[in-house]
């Protein structure tokens, strides 16, 4: 499997991509094709004597940078790092892409290029987070800040096929990130999305509120990117804060500091099962192409699990097998647009707004003509 990689992307780029690729390639049987400088990739291969492994370069003139605007900068830089991996892939030089370089570009640039799967509206980030029962896939995680009912309904059934696909999982449990466990809770997007989700095929475990969430009760858990990634952001913090503390408690005194050796091995697991380096990068699902959004700080362990990630999921054809469950659920209509399973909800259901809105639109007024709507 060639897997293309965005060798300017990140800001250890080229140095700590170059070191992760050849990582990847000694370890998980991919071929790599680097983009971007040509002289400054070919240097880092020559400095880690690389020559031998299974990498090529193809050269890219420009980077887009993590402070610019991606759409802009993706219009401007027709020949950018990560314009020119993502079309490798289109065209068939490559079968899935990682970037670790502006993440708006590199969501741009995949959604612009491989176009969202037939029945979806928007892709969305997969987010991997650790809970006491294992790994929980978060999603969307910061690609769409406003979310319409339906969207969540597609996020669902985006992260069952990634679980079932690439973790193994037989039924994955999906519920709703929520304010409170009762199906009543919520804003009417949330409700609306709860509706969709409990009449699909798939495992719906109900609303999860977010102190619940590292409980494991759901191996799927759907909102839209705003929530998710404020909550994202509020894990790494605490996550930091954590363990700042843990060490400024542990060498206040010698006691402390020997019982600190003795634990050291338990620590060291926890470091790992926290360390985002483990998980590599976060998939960009609901598109027709295979791209992994590595984070920007990426060291070459990170860079390596990024690109085994992409590899993982390119194999398991987790496009397809949306596709396919996008039709079990009935939401494609005869055009494999859709979605026929929302409109029958709708026609059958009367949500809080819409009620207001019938009211506000019913009351008597004195000139007959101001009734009108304009359509």
């Amino acid at each position: 499997m060639k897997i293309a990689v965005d060798g300017m992307g990140g800001d250890y780029a080229p140095q700590a991509i170059v070191e992760g690729s050849v990582l990847a390639a000694q370890e998980l049987n991919v071929e790599i094709v680097l983009v971007g400088d040509e002289a400054r990739l070919e240097r880092e291969i020559d400095r880690l004597q690389a020559h031998k492994l299974p990498i090529s370069i193809c050269h890219a003139s420009e980077v887009v940078y993590m402070d610019e605007a991606p759409g802009m900068a993706l219009r401007k830089k027709r020949f950018s790092s990560i314009r020119v991996a993502t079309e490798l892939v289109r065209s068939g030089g490559a079968e899935a892409v990682v970037s670790a370089g502006n993440t708006g570009a590199a969501m741009a640039a995949a959604t612009m290029i491989f176009r969202p799967i037939k029945g979806i509206d928007r892709p969305a980030i997969a987010t991997l987070l650790p809970t006491q029962k294992g790994l929980a896939i978060m999603l969307d995680g910061g690609a769409n800040v406003d979310c319409k009912a339906p969207q969540l309904f597609q996020f669902g059934i985006m992260g069952h096929v990634f679980a079932k696909s690439v973790f193994r999982k037989p039924s994955p449990a999906v519920g709703l990130l929520a304010i409170g466990e009762e199906a009543s809770k919520g804003n009417d997007v949330t409700k609306e999305a709860f509706l969709l989700l409990k009449q699909s095929h798939l495992n719906f475990v109900g609303n999860v509120e977010g102190k619940h969430f590292f409980r494991g009760m759901a191996d799927v858990v759907v909102c839209d990117g705003f929530i998710g990634n404020v909550a994202l952001k509020m894990c790494e913090g605490f996550g930091e804060m954590f363990t700042q503390s843990l060490k400024n408690s542990l060498r206040r005194t010698p006691w402390r500091r020997l019982s600190a050796l003795l634990v050291r091995p338990a620590f060291k697991e926890i470091r790992e099962l926290l360390d985002p380096a483990e998980y590599g990068g976060m998939p960009l699902i609901g598109i027709n192409g295979t791209c992994i959004i590595a984070h920007g700080n990426s060291t070459p362990k990170a860079v390596k699990n990024a690109i085994q990630m992409a590899k993982r999921i390119a194999e398991e054809q987790v496009t397809e097998r949306i596709q396919e469950d996008l039709e079990r659920n009935d939401m494609l209509d005869a055009e494999g647009q859709g979605s026929k399973l929302w409109r029958q909800i709708r026609n059958h259901m009367s949500f809080r707004s819409e009620r207001e809105f019938e009211e506000d639109t019913t009351e008597p007024h004195d000139d007959p003509s101001s009734s009108r709507l304009s359509m």
